[in-house]
């Protein structure tokens, strides 16, 4: 079954304009938005944002590059990612994922109920300017439901978020989006919501990468894929570890743990291999998470313009097959991952 929406191969995220892991000058953000829009597949750019990205900074200056650049409105395909909602900053430092964001201005809470989904729609649209959300999820309702501190609190929370997807869809019914969707990081949240609620898609984040990719999860795409429910996958890099950066997940890696040794060891090994066979590690970890069926975009990141092009050319970048085998061969790949699935 065909997709219910159609969306590029290549979705531009934007954490790197909320300042995420570091400040980045306001004219390097503007080079890295010139960039997608002038690379874009089909002349058509979409970004993916979130208030939870630097507080709102990245959707403040989401709009004001793409204006600053004169990209026509229709010219643009902006997700809004609803959950978390700007407030002033009343410390040194933000209080949500403390140590991640870095020179915000403003602190932001956690909204998720339907006047909450409402609020950060609005405020959302407000950051962006004359550029407007066109298609809209509930953030991170993973977390929210693992802050559950008993059933009873579980099912409460589970019914807040019903409760924003009654307000997504009455924004859709309005036309004030397109189409609505799900982004987490524990997919089980997302499979838990799917069975409730009408999505015409879903971003899977941080979860189905060439480092972690449970068969089970697998199988849920496979069934989204025959519903028609688009799925993005997000985050291919588990957060830039797998291509460098010290963060797995937006979590450091500390070195001196058993969870740490295993995934340095994991990443040596997966550098030697790409190495061997011509590779680079993005363009494995792009291809993996692109290749496997039901998934129509993948969603990437950078804070470099310059490496917004290669970026989109690893879209249709061949990775030899003797990659796959060498990695199952060398125990990197899950023991029951079919090789011909890539």
């Amino acid at each position: 079954m065909s997709a219910k929406v159609n969306f590029p191969p290549v979705i531009f995220g934007s954490t790197a304009l909320g300042n995420i892991y570091e400040e980045i000058p306001y004219n390097t953000k503007l080079a890295i938005v010139r960039e997608c829009v002038n690379n874009a597949p089909g002349g058509m750019v979409m970004f993916d944002s979130a208030g939870k990205y630097g507080a709102g900074l990245a959707l403040e200056v989401l709009g004001k590059c793409l204006e600053e650049l004169g990209v026509p409105p229709e010219k643009v395909i902006i997700s809004n990612k609803l959950a978390w909602y700007r407030i002033p900053l009343s410390g040194p430092e933000p209080t949500f994922e403390p140590g991640v964001w870095h020179n915000l201005k403003y602190d932001a809470v956690q909204k998720i109920s339907y006047q909450g989904i409402l609020d950060c729609y609005e405020q959302g649209n407000e950051l962006l300017g004359k550029y407007k959300t066109q298609t809209a999820s509930v953030h991170d309702p993973d977390e929210y439901l693992a802050a559950a501190v008993d059933k009873a609190d579980d099912k409460r929370r589970y019914e807040d978020i019903l409760a924003a997807y009654k307000a997504l869809h009455e924004l859709k019914a309005a036309g004030k989006i397109s189409s609505v969707g799900v982004g987490a990081k524990n997919w089980k949240s997302i499979q838990r919501i799917a069975n409730d609620v009408e999505l015409d898609w879903v971003m899977i984040a941080n979860s189905i990468t060439v480092h972690s990719h449970p068969q089970p999860l697998l199988e849920f795409m496979a069934q989204l894929h025959s519903k028609g429910v688009a799925i993005i996958n997000s985050a291919v890099f588990n957060g830039g570890f797998l291509v460098g950066r010290d963060f797995y997940n937006y979590k450091k890696v500390d070195p001196d743990t058993e969870d740490g040794k295993a995934k340095y060891a994991w990443r040596a090994k997966f550098f030697e291999l790409c190495a061997k066979h011509n590779v680079t590690p993005a363009e494995a970890c792009f291809n993996f998470g692109f290749r496997i069926p039901g998934v129509n975009s993948v969603a990437l990141s950078t804070s470099h313009p310059e490496k917004v092009k290669p970026n989109i050319a690893m879209a249709t970048c061949e990775v030899p097959v003797a990659l796959w085998d060498d990695m199952k061969a060398n125990g990197l790949l899950e023991e029951d991952y079919l090789i011909n699935n890539l």
